[in-house]
């Protein structure tokens, strides 16, 4: 052991408390396997008086995180925060430019400029590392940029909120509609502030895009994602699904096509004995095709003190032992600009509606199915009472395209008294 390595540490909530405790109770350890003493030796965060079940009292405090970037006393700067702008933004890039390496748990950041701050890094000679932004405790991006460094990726799909996933398998196993289960979450600090984050896509999608990123070689692009949340998943789609052999995931898929690349995050129904199918609760799962290695599944969790501290870790070891790898694991500047692209694969597809319950209304729905090009493979309609029939539908596979059209048309039908859901059936 020749030099050590310091620590600065912007952001003390659950996981930062986490990293000083892996640093504490394991510094041996750490030492053993780097060759260097790693140290934490500054913190900043909004509180200094809350207890956060660890000892402080050895490290210089900041109150601006933008100072503690630039200390003298700081080798790596740690960003904890969040937040895709503001003090998170202003302070990777202060100690980008003091030449301080970065490790970041900040999807949102990378998401949005992500492209911008690994050309900086590059050109400050410094490593900008991020494996706690996706899927927690999940090692996918040291997989994506070394272990599988010799494979062309072929398909990135996954399931990477663990908030929405132990929304949808709770559901499913107490009965209880969305609103009821989303309130419980809530209750129990699953969601984010703004909670459209988590049941909107948005978290997740960030995590695909840096992950295609990687896989493809090209510039981050988050604008060109295609989200749908799981906002409109009733316990009904959760029942018929299962009754069907399926269950309903928040499912993120990326690949690149001859057309360019595509995005998507929405739920999705897949085989229920399938590995994605059988994922419980807050955990996460990334599936990776490679041209060379075929298909492998990486699971762990999805959040928390410890994995995510683990994570980050992970990073810190990394630059403590000297090993330095692209952002993006290619030089940003041979990032492409790749074309965003609608997914034209074919698949089946579950419809759910609701219509007026007189004859001929099934005729006039499967014409317009029929006009989009759609056959049907199975028809259930419901048990009802009053007006209005539930009906559900599994089409035969047909191009993405083909149901935007049939929904259009179901929905400006005179029979039809709720809008039209669709979610597509992956098979894996």
């Amino acid at each position: 052991m020749t030099k050590s390595l310091r620590l600065g540490i912007a952001g003390l909530g659950t996981v930062g408390a986490g990293v000083i405790k892996i640093v504490q109770q394991n510094a041996a350890l750490l030492t053993a396997r780097s060759g260097t003493s790693i140290e934490v030796t500054a913190v900043c965060a909004q509180s200094r008086s809350k207890d956060r079940g660890v000892d402080l009292s050895t490290y210089a405090w900041e109150d601006d995180p933008v100072a503690l970037a630039k200390r003298d006393d700081v080798d790596v700067y740690v960003e904890l925060m969040g937040g895709e702008d503001g003090p998170a933004k202003a302070s990777v890039e202060a100690a980008i430019a003091a030449g301080k390496h970065v490790v970041t748990a900040n999807k949102a950041l990378l998401a949005h400029h992500g492209h911008a701050l690994a050309s900086a890094a590059e050109t400050a000679g410094i490593s900008l590392r991020y494996e706690a932004a996706v899927a927690g405790g999940i090692p996918i991006i040291k997989a994506l940029t070394e272990g599988l460094a010799g494979n062309k990726i072929e398909r990135i799909m996954g399931v990477m909120n663990g908030t929405c996933n132990y929304i949808l398998t709770r559901m499913e196993h107490s009965g209880l509609p969305y609103a009821d289960i989303f309130e419980e979450a809530n209750q129990l600090g699953y969601l984010e502030a703004d909670p459209n984050l988590d049941v909107g896509g948005i978290d997740a999608a960030h995590k695909l895009v840096l992950l295609s990123s990687i896989a493809y070689g090209t510039q981050v692009d988050f604008a060109s994602a295609q989200l749908q949340g799981i906002g409109e998943i009733s316990i009904d789609d959760i029942t018929a699904a299962k009754d069907m052999g399926y269950r309903i995931k928040l499912l993120g898929l990326s690949q690149m096509t001859d057309k360019g690349l595509e995005q998507t995050m929405q739920p999705c129904l897949v085989p229920y004995n399938s590995p994605l199918g059988q994922l419980e609760g807050g955990t996460n799962m990334v599936v990776v095709e490679g041209d060379n290695v075929g298909q492998i599944v990486l699971r762990g969790a999805g959040a928390g003190e410890g994995p995510t501290a683990s994570a980050v870790m992970g990073d810190v070891m990394d630059i403590a032992r000297g090993i330095t790898i692209p952002t993006f694991g290619i030089p940003a500047a041979q990032l492409t600009n790749a074309p965003a692209a609608q997914s034209t694969t074919p698949s089946a597809y579950y419809i759910r509606m609701s219509l007026r319950d007189a004859p001929g209304v099934l005729a006039n729905i499967a014409k317009a199915l029929g006009d989009a090009g759609i056959s049907i493979d199975r028809l259930r309609q419901q048990n009802h009472t009053g007006d209005s029939a539930p009906v559900l539908i599994v089409t035969h596979p047909t191009e993405p395209s083909n149901v935007d059209k049939a929904l259009a048309a179901i929905a400006q039908n005179s029979d039809t008294t709720s809008a039209p859901i669709a979610l597509k059936i992956v098979e894996v």
